[in-house]
């Protein structure tokens, strides 16, 4: 299972670079699979940027990109927030580590 896990991360870093390289916009707007795809692409897509050694036209798909894994990634919060205070009967509570 970790073999799985391994080569699907390989996979995730490797789409990842494409589309900070100026992918296609079919890749563009393929999501990942989860909220921690999401964030780890967009993690690497912004040390991509920072970098400072992409091209402008490769800048500017990396940005569109980092742009829709964060409304992704901010939609996926908001509804685990939703469900949270569905369960908690409408009142937002503040967590508590145990």
């Amino acid at each position: 299972m970790a073999k799985s896990s391994t080569s699907a991360s390989s996979a995730s870093t490797a789409s990842s670079a494409a589309r900070a390289s100026g992918a296609s916009a079919e890749q563009i707007s393929t999501m990942p699979p989860s909220y921690e795809a999401a964030l780890q692409e967009l993690e690497e897509l912004v040390s991509s940027l920072e970098s400072g050694k992409l091209p402008l036209d490769q800048l500017l798909g990396g940005y569109q990109r980092g742009a829709q894994l964060l409304k992704f990634c901010r939609d996926k919060l908001e509804a685990v927030e939703t469900q949270i205070k569905v369960l908690e009967g409408a009142e937002l509570k503040p967590w508590v580590q145990e």
